[in-house]
C-alpha cells in the first residue's frame, strides 16, 4: 500500500507541475466523446505516457491525453479517454487517475460513456443521466483499504450526486435538449451483450448497459468525490433483425454525433457551478 500510495503521490507531483490552475472539477471523457476536450481554452495537453505510473489507452476514440484548463471560465481537469478492465489492465490501474484526482484537490468528478439502450423507449443518441448503477465488474476496493482515501464499507445509497442531476435537468429544458434518465450497468466486456442478456439486464433494472465507469466512480465516492455521469446512446439492444450487428465504429461515429449536445450540457453545468463553487 506505500509503495501505491507513492505513486498515487508521483503522478500527482508532475501533473501539478504542468497545469497552471488548481482545478476542482475533472471529467473523464469516454468512446468518441473526447471532442468536448478541444473545447477547453488556455489548455495544457499532457500525453498519459508522460505522467509517471499512467497507463496507455488502446481502444479506437480514446486519445490518451490529460487536459488542464477553462471550460466556461471553470478551471477543469479532463480525461481524454479511459482505462478499460477489458484492456488487460487491473481495477487497481483502471482506477488509478480517479486517486491522483483526489490528491490534486479534485471535489467533483463528471464522467461520460457510450452505451447500448436497453430502456425500449431510447433511441441512438439520445442522451441519458445516470441515475444509478449496476455494478457486475470486480469491485476496485476489493483488497486492503486504503484508510488515506476514505472506509472500508462506503456508502453507495446516493452515487450520482442529485443537485448536479437536478441543475442539469433545468438546463436541458432551458436548451430544448431531451434527457433520458435511468440505471447504467457496467459489464467487463470487450464482447457486445448477446440479445439474452440485453433482455436479462433490462428485467433486472438496467436502461443501458456499457463496459466502463462505474469502477471510476465507486473509487471517486469512496474518495468522497461528489459524481455526475452521462451515458450516450450509441446502439438498440433491445430489437434485432437478421442483418443486425453491433460494430465498435458504429458506437464512436454515433458518439461523436451526439457529442456537441453533451459538451454544450456540461459547458452549461460548469456555469451554474461557478457561483457554488466561488
Amino acid at each position: 500500500m506505500d509503495k501505491l500510495n507513492q505513486q498515487y503521490k508521483e503522478a500527482a507531483a508532475y501533473i501539478a507541475s504542468r497545469i497552471k490552475g488548481k482545478p476542482s472539477i475533472a471529467i473523464i471523457l469516454g468512446s468518441g466523446l473526447g471532442s468536448l476536450a478541444e473545447q477547453i481554452e488556455d489548455a495544457t495537453v499532457i500525453p498519459y505516457d508522460e505522467i509517471p505510473h499512467f497507463q496507455q489507452s488502446t481502444v479506437p476514440g480514446h486519445r490518451g491525453n490529460l487536459i488542464s484548463g477553462r471550460l466556461n471560465s471553470v478551471e477543469v481537469l479532463a480525461m481524454q479517454g479511459r482505462f478499460h478492465y477489458y484492456e488487460g489492465y487491473t481495477m487497481q490501474q483502471v482506477t488509478f487517475p480517479v486517486r491522483v484526482m483526489k490528491l490534486l484537490g479534485i471535489e467533483y468528478l463528471f464522467v461520460s460513456n457510450a452505451a447500448g439502450g436497453i430502456n425500449t423507449s431510447f433511441k441512438v443518441g439520445d442522451l441519458m443521466i445516470i441515475r444509478d448503477h449496476i455494478n457486475m465488474m470486480p469491485n476496485p476496493l476489493i483488497g486492503p483499504n486504503n484508510d488515506s482515501f476514505g472506509v472500508r464499507f462506503p456508502d453507495m445509497t446516493r452515487t450520482y450526486d442529485r443537485q448536479l442531476m437536478a441543475w442539469m435537468e433545468e438546463i436541458a429544458q432551458e436548451e430544448s435538449i431531451p434527457l433520458k434518465k435511468g440505471v447504467y450497468v457496467g459489464l467487463t466486456g470487450p464482447s457486445f451483450e448477446t440479445p439474452a442478456e440485453y433482455a436479462f439486464y433490462g428485467k433486472a433494472g438496467g436502461d443501458a448497459i456499457g463496459m466502463s465507469t462505474v469502477p471510476e466512480v465507486i473509487v471517486a465516492r469512496h474518495a468522497g468525490m461528489r459524481v455526475f455521469g452521462m451515458s450516450v446512446i450509441t446502439n438498440e439492444g433491445y430489437h434485432f433483425t437478421d442483418d443486425f450487428v453491433n460494430d465498435g465504429a458504429d458506437v464512436i461515429e454515433a458518439a461523436n454525433k451526439a457529442a456537441g449536445q453533451m459538451t454544450l450540457l456540461f459547458k452549461k453545468l460548469l456555469k451554474e457551478m461557478l457561483s457554488f463553487l466561488s
